[in-house]
């Protein structure tokens, strides 16, 4: 059949499964964009308000449903606002499929306006090579079909990730003579499975084991592996530890999960983590914050532990702790072969072996209940970062799905706020950029239209997309906003008093008056922007808040006045972080942590 450029890709996207786009138009992108009003291509298109969310949206709708969401832009301007977006899915493994618009082929390198031309030829895509798979540049319309194939292969095969396809102005509108390939037959089906010998020696190292822990990451949630990982740690009696985006791999109340690790993990996720003789891990990649900086001891020791280290990129196997069975697979496909390894009969003597290990773990989580408990029950008002998330977590449906922001709400829900299901925890876990909270759960709200999403942000990471609150009401996403407003940007501050001693620029302050603190009214905002909406200041009108806003049936927003000097997440962990030489003091602090870093 005869179809333009932008036809090849709209229809393509529909083919593929592709549910709804979203972006902003502009002069490079708006012929492509009109072959979305056709039958044969006809995709919902949701306008943001700024491109940025538009990657953040399709982000937050993959990491609820594991359904890919495509995005689009013009070119310039419009594009450059995608790399935080894009550079967050790649760092998190996360597919999104962005497609943006380019200078006609006949206009490259003469300057056309919003070109960047002067080092390369229409240099954009050299800019997206960076933080996706791959970055593909359509230079023929007949082309484009195979170009749409192998970016959802690329996008969704071994280590998941975002791809950027541009289309010149031109192509968009010209036609050729094409087919859409059928993506059945062109992508990898199937599963990467593991050498035997390899599950072999990971059994066995399991079951030889005095004190094992599975640490989960993310890679367990997007290979959907979450209750095969909880079978073979029953069946073995091991401890279940996660990073930030390996957080709903298991059922937080379950016996043996103890949590999250690393910097702002819990006490009791570190402490016997740290104190495994094996650990297996299981779609992680051992970033600084999940491994408090590589010091031994901190959140793990290895060596002497002894490492499983199961990931489907073999560039994460031995790339910061030395492995004992290193096993480059699919996550699921692992756990369910070395389950399979694992009689009754070694079972039943594992966890009689194993009763006192399991008694330390139980003991370790009662005092790590202890430590929270304040916190999290206080009736303090101006609130503490962790009581909204208790009585968050009273309110909501066990299968209810909350996204974390950054900074000290980040660490809060991760220590504060348990979840039992893969997908009802999401967070941007290794680039963690303010501002992408507010359109990832209006993602994750499109993906899940029948659950509860809730948002918790402090009040610098909502003002950054406040925004997309429009988004929300033009479309009613029936997320809810839960803002904990502290006038500032408090997680920054409280780094620099801890390393620094003081603090500059991370506090809301009338700075050419009186030096008081400075807010908006946010809650007066959202109603502005059509949102119902509450204040709360005090701890008895919290619970009803909330309740209000998840039976609103729309988008809706709580503001909740929290303590500037509220303690955030508990330190736990350690991060390597240095103090200038003139802070003796705290200098000599990092330099004996750092004498204990194990990576190197």
């Amino acid at each position: 059949m005869r179809l333009t450029g932008g036809q090849i890709v709209a229809q393509a996207l529909k083919a593929y499964g592709v549910e709804y786009v979203s972006g902003i138009p502009g002069h490079g992108i708006w012929s492509l964009f009109d072959a979305f009003l056709e039958k044969e291509s006809n995709i919902p298109f949701i306008q943001v308000m700024h491109e940025q969310s538009a990657v953040h949206l399709a982000d937050g709708y993959y990491r609820a449903s594991g359904k890919v969401m495509a995005c689009s832009t013009s070119i310039g301007p419009g594009a450059a606002n995608t790399i935080i977006g894009l550079a967050t899915c790649y760092t998190d493994s996360v597919p999104v499929f962005y497609v943006s618009g380019g200078p006609a082929t006949h206009m490259k390198g003469h300057g056309v306006m919003q070109e960047i031309e002067r080092q390369q030829e229409n240099a954009f895509p050299r800019i997206t090579e960076q933080v996706t798979k791959r970055a593909y540049k359509a230079g023929r319309v007949d082309e484009l079909p195979f170009i749409m194939h192998r970016a959802f292969n690329t996008m969704l095969s071994g280590r998941q990730g975002p791809v950027h396809v541009e289309v010149p102005m031109d192509l968009q509108t010209e036609a050729a003579d094409v087919s859409i390939h059928p993506l059945e037959f062109r992508i990898a089906t199937g599963v990467a499975y593991p050498d035997p010998v390899a599950v072999e020696r990971a059994a066995a190292l399991l079951l030889a084991a005095e004190r094992p822990v599975i640490l989960a990451g993310g890679g367990v949630i997007t290979a959907d592996a979450s209750d095969v990982l909880s079978k073979l740690a029953a069946k073995v009696g091991a401890a279940v530890s996660t990073t930030w985006n390996g957080k709903g791999a298991i059922p937080e109340d379950h016996a043996l999960s103890i949590g999250a690790i690393g910097q702002t993990g819990t006490s009791c996720g570190n402490q016997i983590t740290a104190g495994a003789d094996v650990v297996m891990s299981v779609g992680c990649r051992f970033t600084d914050w999940s491994a408090s900086s590589y010091r031994k001891g901190a959140s793990l020791s290895i060596p002497p532990a002894k490492l499983i280290h199961v990931d489907i990129d073999h560039h994460e196997i031995g790339k910061n702790y030395p492995v004992e069975v290193g096993i480059v697979a699919d996550a699921r496909a692992t756990l369910e072969a070395i389950l399979a390894l694992i009689s009754d009969q070694q079972s039943r003597r594992c966890l009689d072996r194993r009763q006192d290990y399991f008694a330390r773990i139980q003991a370790s989580k009662s005092e790590w209940e202890r430590m929270l408990a304040p916190r999290r029950d206080s009736r303090e008002a101006p609130f503490t970062s962790q009581s909204p998330l208790g009585e968050l977590r009273k309110v909501m449906d066990r299968d209810g799905i909350v996204l974390a922001g950054s900074g000290n709400t980040q660490g809060a829900v991760k220590q504060t706020f348990p979840v039992y299901q893969p997908r009802t925890h999401i967070t941007s876990g290794s680039f963690s950029p303010m501002g992408w909270v507010l359109p990832a759960a209006l993602g994750a709200k499109l993906a899940q239209p029948d659950r509860q999403v809730v948002a918790v942000m402090g009040d610098g990471d909502f003002m950054m997309s406040l925004p997309e609150m429009a988004t929300a009401v033009m479309n009613d996403i029936g997320a809810v906003f839960l803002v904990q407003n502290n006038r500032g940007y408090m997680s920054i501050r409280g780094g620099q008093r801890k390393f620094l001693g003081r603090h500059l620029a991370s506090e809301f302050n009338y700075h050419k008056g009186n030096g008081e603190p400075y807010t908006a009214d946010l809650s007066e905002i959202a109603k502005n922007f059509g949102l119902p909406s509450w204040k709360v200041n005090e701890a008895d009108d919290l619970r009803p808040a909330l309740e209000r806003a998840l039976a609103s049936g729309g988008p809706a927003l709580v503001e909740v006045t929290t303590a500037r000097d509220a303690a955030g997440p508990f330190v736990t962990g350690w991060w390597d972080f240095p103090s200038p030489e003139y802070y003796e003091k705290e200098q000599a602090e990092y330099q004996a942590g750092r004498a204990l870093e194990q990576h190197l």
